[in-house]
C-alpha cells in the first residue's frame, strides 16, 4: 500500500523527503522483517492469553515421553502469530497485484484455514481426531492445482535464460545476456552441468511444439505433489518445542536469498542462473515471514509457552512448497527441506516395517522389534533420553548445513 501511495504523490508531483526510499526492494524487505518482528513479539503474549482465555489449550496424549504431561494446557493455534505478523507488513510494503505475492497471500490464507479448521474441531468441538485425513489432502490439492494452473497459464509469469555465449560484461547491458522471455516449465537441477530441466522434455514421444503445449498435464501434478507432501513434512514436524519454526526459519532464509538474486538481473547474469521477472518483489513477502516466524519462536522455544498447531505448521510448509515452486527450485527441495524428509521418511518406515513384521513374525514381534522406537524421528531420540533442547538445536544445525549446501549449488555446476 505504501508503494502505492509513493507512486500516486510522485505521478502528482508530491515529493516527501526519504519516501523515494520506497522504490527499492531492499528498503522495504528490511522495514518488513523489522516490522513483521515487532508484531510477533510485542502481540505475540496478547495472542496467547487470548488463546489461553479461550482454553485453547494442547490436549496431550500420554506418550510416555519425559515432560510430556507438562505441557497440557499450553495454549495452541499459535500460528495465527505468525499469520497476522507475515500479512501486515506484506500489504503494507509489497505491490500486492504482483502475481506471485498474490499466489503466496493465497497460500496463507488457504493453508492457515484448513489448519484452523483441523485444531477447531479439535479444542472446540473436542473431535480428537480433528479434520479428516481426506479433508486435509483435498484442501492441499486444491492449493497445488491453483499455484499450477496459475503457474502454467498466468501472462506475467515467465523466465529469461542466459545465452550459452554470453560475453557482454558492462553491467548497464546485462539484459543483452539473456534470451527473449520465455513463458515454458522450466527448473533448476542442483548439481547438474547443464542444470536446466523443461517438463515438457517427459513427453518425448511428442513433437517438441506438442510437447510444450500439453506439459502442463506433467508440471500440475508435480506442483499438487510437491504442495502435499511439503506442508505435511512440516506438519509432521511440528511435534516438540521450536522444531518446526527453527528449522523453518532456516529454509525461509535460503529461499529469500534465492528470492532476491532470482529476481535482479545483475545477480542473475553474475551467478549465471535464471532470471525471473517480478521475483523481486516477493524477497519482501519471505523476510516478512522470516521475522514472523523468529518473533513467535520467541515464545516457542523450550519450554514453549504457546504451539503454533495445524493452524500454522500446514501454513508453513504450504508456503515453503509454493516459493520453491514459483522460485523454480522444487527439485532442491529433498536437500534444502531435509529435515521434513527424515520426519516424514520415519513415520513411513516405521509403518511399512511394523506391518511387514507383524505379518510374518506375528502381532508380538511387531511390537518388540520397531525400526525406531517411536515415529516421528525426534520422538525416537527422546526416548533415547535426549533432551527437547538438544534435539531442536542439532536439526537446526543439520538444516543449516543443508541450506549452506543448497545455497553453493549457485556455482557447482
Amino acid at each position: 500500500m505504501l508503494y502505492y501511495l509513493y507512486e500516486y504523490l510522485t505521478n502528482h508531483g508530491i515529493h516527501i523527503p526519504g519516501m523515494n526510499l520506497l522504490r527499492y526492494i531492499s528498503f522495504r524487505a528490511g522495514m518488513a522483517v523489522l516490522l513483521s518482528l515487532t508484531i510477533a513479539l510485542i502481540y505475540g503474549k496478547s495472542i496467547i492469553n487470548y488463546l489461553r482465555g479461550k482454553q485453547m489449550g494442547e490436549l496431550v496424549r500420554d506418550l510416555g515421553l519425559d515432560g510430556q504431561k507438562q505441557k497440557e494446557g499450553t495454549p495452541t493455534m499459535g500460528g495465527f502469530i505468525i499469520i497476522i505478523a507475515t500479512l501486515i507488513p506484506v500489504l503494507l510494503f509489497t505491490r500486492i497485484t504482483n502475481i506471485y505475492i498474490v499466489l503466496l497471500i493465497v497460500t496463507v490464507v488457504w493453508m492457515g484455514a484448513i489448519g484452523f479448521l483441523d485444531d477447531y474441531l479439535k479444542k472446540i468441538k473436542k473431535n480428537k481426531d480433528g479434520l479428516s485425513g481426506k479433508f486435509k489432502i483435498v484442501g492441499q490439492v486444491g492449493l497445488g492445482l491453483i499455484i499450477g494452473v496459475t503457474m502454467y497459464f498466468h501472462p506475467d509469469i515467465t523466465v529469461k535464460r542466459k545465452y550459452a555465449d554470453a560475453k557482454v560484461v558492462n553491467r548497464n547491458n546485462v539484459e543483452q545476456n539473456f534470451m527473449p522471455t520465455e513463458k515454458i516449465t522450466v527448473s533448476t537441477v542442483p548439481f547438474a552441468k547443464n542444470n536446466e530441466f523443461d517438463y515438457s522434455g517427459i513427453l518425448f514421444w511428442m513433437s517438441s511444439e506438442d510437447a510444450h503445449e500439453w506439459a502442463w498435464i506433467v508440471f500440475i501434478p508435480i506442483v499438487i505433489f510437491i504442495v502435499t507432501a511439503v506442508s505435511n513434512g512440516a506438519n509432521i514436524t511440528d511435534g516438540i518445542d521450536g522444531l518446526a519454526a527453527g528449522t523453518s526459519t532456516v529454509i525461509l532464509l535460503a529461499l529469500a536469498f534465492f528470492t532476491y538474486v532470482s529476481g535482479n538481473i545483475i545477480f542473475a547474469d553474475y551467478l549465471n542462473i535464471m532470471f525471473l521477472p517480478n521475483m523481486g518483489e516477493t524477497t519482501i513477502f519471505v523476510v516478512a515471514m522470516v521475522g514472523a516466524v523468529i518473533g513467535f519462536f520467541w515464545y516457542n522455544t523450550y519450554p514453549a509457552q504457546v504451539f503454533m498447531g495445524d493452524t500454522g505448521s500446514l501454513m508453513l510448509g504450504g508456503v515453503i512448497a509454493v516459493l520453491a515452486v514459483i522460485l523454480r527450485k522444487e527439485l532442491m527441495i529433498p536437500v534444502l527441506c531435509g529435515i521434513f524428509l527424515i520426519e516424514n521418511v520415519s513415520v513411513m518406515l516405521q509403518v511399512v516395517v511394523f506391518k511387514y513384521r507383524k505379518r510374518k513374525f506375528g502381532l508380538e514381534y511387531a511390537q518388540n522389534n520397531r525400526l525406531f522406537k517411536m515415529s516421528p524421528l525426534h520422538h525416537h531420540y527422546q526416548k533415547d533420553g535426549f533432551h527437547e533442547s538438544k534435539i531442536v538445536n542439532r536439526m537446526i544445525i543439520i538444516g543449516v548445513m543443508l541450506a549452506i549446501v543448497c545455497l553453493i549449488t549457485l556455482k557447482m555446476r
